[in-house]
């Protein structure tokens, strides 16, 4: 059986976070941007559902 080299744990955490590289301030502010598009477009259809609903539900009475 092959012996494999054993890493301590320092030495292991150090790969794992050099993995994960820092982003840049505007890679995570793209990110962030993004993600509130996401949100401003959902709240916006939601609003679209709620005002047809209720424009569904005055027609009636």
């Amino acid at each position: 059986m092959a012996e494999t080299p054993k890493l301590s744990v320092e030495k292991a955490l150090e790969k794992l976070r050099s993995a994960d590289a820092p982003k840049s301030k505007n890679a995570r502010r793209a990110e962030e941007m993004d993600a509130l598009d996401d949100e401003i477009k959902r709240m916006r259809a939601q609003r679209l559902r709620l005002d047809r609903h209720q424009r569904r539900s005055t027609e009636r009475d």
